[in-house]
């Protein structure tokens, strides 16, 4: 285009005005006096553009009262460049100069800092940026910080109280921000009950925690700390609320706008109530209600508002859930508000009440997640689970899982289904805290503070050791590098006094190099970890293997949010560290809590693990020997219920003797009598019951009668079963080393098989037994059979004896390293006769005796192919040499090509060492 002179005059005049427009407007919004009487914004320059290079921007922000504090809100898009913030950054300082006090560090990078609040009337603010690698900058809001009322906030610590909000039962002040912390006394939790709520609500929001203008914040531990429970407004009242950590805080905020009644509620703190008896089969609260309708939602519900979420309730009367279309990505909901163990879920269909018509769920899949946003499928080996749902609209089907799983959020998502999709259910566990000295020592909950949290190394400052807190954060602890090898690198928690430690639960991260694009880079966690515990923090010991007394290996995480529980003896400590010795392709992430109780209070329970009896003759049999597909995945549609209600017993109090759902086997020589702590014979050894209280144990005395004599006792019949379960038991045996304690599988048609023998005299204690119950195609019986022999005294105790749920299967053996008896067999059987048959080798088959088949089959086939390439390359070496040593002209550099190394594998990992060097080929 052919411009005049005249016309190219004007347009450079029209580029310099706009250009100097420009550079004033800059000029006019970088820097200022701000009052913070009315709220307001502090933006860098062009926000949310990329801001100019070379800024240097100052602003001081004045409160109209010497008494009031300023509270700064960034806005979440945040973005400063990093590099530590030597170049682009900004600078808050605790007065009205850039002489006052620095309020924390310097700010860069792109992630928005919390609310930061001034000690006095006034804030600095400073934003510089250099000449390069400009970002979008920050926005602010500015405004004065709890104004209206003297009691805003407050700490409660007695064991009952009420908190309103401040002027109740007027309306409430503006612009509050106000915190209540609850604080429960050792072994005790705390339960907060509403009693009158209204807060301003936004009439637009479509869901829960949608509070846009004024809201009630309640967390599980210290506030921006501990899981958020939930954000409350408009005037339905939080259903009640129960703390598993302890601590119970309320933040509650209002805006400049309008003011209602505000809320009052009572709280009160009750003893914790816990149980030695490892079962974890409790309903959750489905079907009685204790998990509320605001708890149940769902991807979509049915048109007619007659199939809700709400609805979905195991032996509800009016229909079910029915989402609005039959479908696979369809699914329904529950938040538990807490970490939970989940053991098991029991199913219904539903028969709708218009039309009689009848609909149910035959498969389905569950998904979990801690924080409603990251999920895990439950899976068995790699693949998703089917779970077996119903056959009929009224039975109710239970599948258990193979392991608990801790979880707060759970969805059950329809795949195969009859008519249509319906479904009632019920959801059944624990808490963490139900078993003895399992309290959360302060990772989550916030009393463990940042600067109690250390670690080796740390990548950055998103991913310190203060992100490591178990749920709570959304990022974790990364360190600086992945480690080249196991144990470099460790996370410490000083829990600031000395504790007994009886566990930790780990869980992955998000985080990771972000700019790398890769989506695995952000999911990261620990799959195998050592533990080391100190009083001092200078002196450490690895907690060991009870049996090779070599530090114990415990297994990590499979997936980055869910969390694992691994348990450990009670063991004294105020420092512990956890050394990551396997991780992620995405590397090493980690969060933790730390479970145990005031050491001066610890006492052994039943789930504190016991050293190996030292013994000569105990045997454990594989009951997943005869089929290892048992003790897997099921494939049939077979229901797994929960164990008889009779089945756990623990043989009832001192004066109330109860033998639950169990039966003395008439057939029997002798019976099982009870005794308790109050009833000791002579010599016997035996003096009490196993648990702590004044409870009953079985008990089989003999003085010394001649021949072999046997009592039995029977459980209640167990039924079909689609997982393996995990049976303990404490047993005594004592004196006699002839003596039996055998474990007996009896199916309906009488057939007995031996699944778990120890013979001998065990010391002088209780011991813990183990045995895995294989899944059963029928109807079975389990039966406890003690034998005496040949004039010997004998004393042979059980008690406690339960199905669990929280052991693992892999775990299931104990005693784990038996020995096995260096007799021939038919000793052994010569030492337990009895006077009814053994059974016959073809019911049984004599697979359980071959111990390959107590190896994973992975393991076996790694093995055996190992074995396959080191032979195949011994027959390679031979020839080679043979053929080399033929020949008479063989040269130096041959012979030195021809060094030779010793191959030996361990653990996927080709170490090469040399050996002499051979004088010549003959000896080679």
């Amino acid at each position: 285009m052919d411009l005049s002179l005249p016309q190219m005059v004007r347009l450079l005049v029209y580029w310099l005005s706009a250009l100097m427009v420009t550079v004033s407007a800059q000029q006019a919004e970088c820097g200022g006096q701000l009052n913070a009487r009315n709220a307001g914004y502090v933006t860098s320059p062009g926000y949310p553009q990329e801001y100019p290079a070379h800024q240097k921007c100052e602003w001081t922000i004045q409160a109209p009262d010497p008494n009031q504090r300023i509270v700064l809100n960034f806005n979440p898009h945040f973005e400063l460049e990093r590099h530590e913030c030597r170049y682009d950054y900004i600078e808050l300082r605790d007065g009205d100069s850039e002489s006052a006090d620095l309020l924390g560090s310097k700010l860069c990078g792109n992630i928005a800092p919390s609310p930061i609040i001034s000690s006095g009337p006034a804030i600095h603010i400073k934003f510089v940026s250099d000449y390069a690698n400009q970002g979008a900058g920050f926005s602010l809001r500015y405004e004065i910080y709890k104004t209206g009322s003297d009691d805003c906030s407050r700490n409660f610590t007695s064991l009952s109280g009420k908190i309103e909000s401040p002027g109740f039962p007027d309306k409430y002040p503006q612009n509050l921000d106000c915190t209540f912390i609850i604080m429960a006394r050792p072994k005790m939790e705390v339960t907060l009950q509403f009693l009158t709520f209204d807060i301003e609500d936004d009439p637009l929001h479509t869901g829960d925690g949608e509070c846009k203008y004024d809201w009630l914040d309640l967390w599980d531990g210290l506030p921006q700390v501990g899981p958020l429970i939930g954000r409350y407004c408009g005037t339905k009242p939080p259903s009640e609320i129960q703390s598993v950590t302890g601590i119970l805080s309320l933040v509650f905020h209002t805006d400049m706008g309008v003011a209602k009644d505000g809320f009052s509620a009572n709280y009160e703190m009750k003893p914790r109530e816990v149980t030695d008896a490892l079962l974890c089969d409790a309903p959750l609260g489905m079907e009685s209600g204790r998990i509320t309708d605001e708890q149940i939602t769902a991807s979509s519900s049915y048109a007619d508002g007659k199939w809700t979420p709400q609805q979905a309730r195991l032996n509800g009367n009016i229909n079910g859930w029915t989402p609005n279309e039959d479908s696979n990505k369809e699914y329904i909901q529950v938040d538990l508000r807490f970490l939970k163990l989940l053991t098991g879920i029991a199913t219904q269909g539903a028969i709708s009440r218009d039309t009689k018509m009848t609909y149910y769920v035959t498969k389905y899949k569950v998904e979990l997640s801690t924080n409603g946003e990251d999920w895990m499928t439950y899976r068995h080996g790699k693949n998703h689970r089917i779970f077996s749902g119903n056959s009929d609209a009224a039975k109710v089907v239970m599948n258990r899982l193979a392991q608990p799983l801790l979880a707060r959020y759970i969805r059950i998502r329809p795949q195969i289904w009859n008519n249509g999709i319906s479904l009632r259910f019920e959801l059944y566990g624990c808490q963490i805290t139900d078993t003895p000295c399992s309290d959360m020592l302060g990772m989550l909950s916030g009393l463990i503070s940042d600067s109690q949290i250390t670690a080796s190394s740390t990548r950055d400052y998103q991913w310190t050791p203060s992100a490591a807190r178990l749920v709570s954060s959304r990022s974790g602890w990364f360190p600086q590098q992945t480690a080249l090898q196991p144990g470099e690198e460790w996370l410490q928690v000083d829990l600031g006094s000395p504790k007994a430690v009886s566990g930790v639960i780990i869980q992955g991260a998000r985080g990771g190099d972000s700019s790398s694009g890769s989506a695995s880079e952000n999911k990261a966690f620990v799959r195998k970890f050592k533990v080391s515990h100190s009083m001092s923090g200078e002196k450490w010991e690895y907690i060991k293997d009870m049996h090779t007394q070599q530090p114990m290996i415990f297994e990590g995480n499979f997936h980055y949010d869910t969390p694992e529980i691994r348990r450990i003896d009670h063991t004294p400590a105020q420092y512990i560290r956890v050394y990551p010795e396997r991780w992620s392709v995405a590397g090493i992430g980690m969060r933790l809590e730390v479970l145990g109780c005031d050491w001066t209070g610890a006492t052994p329970t039943s789930e504190t693990l016991k050293t190996t009896p030292k013994t000569d003759d105990i045997t454990t049999y594989s009951s997943c020997d005869e089929d290892p597909s048992s003790c897997s995945e099921a494939k049939g549609v077979h229901p797994t219920p929960m164990a008889d209600r009779g089945f756990n017993c623990s043989f009832g109090l001192l004066d109330k003797h109860d033998l639950c759902g169990w039966s003395q086997d008439p057939t029997s020589d002798l019976t099982w009598s009870f005794h308790s702590h109050a009833t000791r014979m002579d010599n016997t050894g035996m003096s009490h019951d196993h648990g702590p209280g004044s409870g009953n144990y079985l008990k089989l005395e003999t003085g010394g009668t001649k021949g072999h004599l046997r009592a039995r006792i029977v459980s209640p019949i167990m039924s079909t079963t689609q997982d393996p379960l995990c049976l303990v038991f404490r047993y005594h045996v004592q004196h006699d080393n002839m003596s039996l304690l055998r474990v007996f599988l009896k199916t309906t048609g009488q057939d007995e098989r031996e699944l778990w023998l120890v013979k001998g005299n065990q010391e002088n204690d209780w011991k813990e037994g183990r045995i895995i119950l294989p899944i059963h195609p029928a109807e079975y019986q389990v039966v406890f059979e003690g034998v005496t022999n040949y004039g010997y005294k004998t004393n042979i105790g059980i008690d406690d004896v339960h199905v669990v749920n929280n052991v693992p299967i892999g775990q299931c053996r104990e005693p784990v390293t038996a020995t096995i008896s260096n007799e021939p067999v038919a000793n052994v059987e010569e030492l337990t006769w009895s006077p009814f048959a053994s059974p016959s080798a073809s019911s049984w088959p004599e697979k359980e005796k071959n111990w390959l088949y107590t190896l994973d089959p992975i393991l076996v086939t790694i093995i055996t192919m190992s074995s396959l390439g080191v032979l195949l390359g011994a027959i390679c070496a031979g020839l080679l040499l043979y053929c080399t040593c033929s020949y008479a002209g063989l040269s130096s550099r041959s012979s030195t090509t021809l060094e030779n190394y010793n191959f030996e594998l361990y653990d996927g990992i080709k170490h090469k060492v040399k050996l002499n060097q051979q004088k010549c080929c003959s000896e080679a």
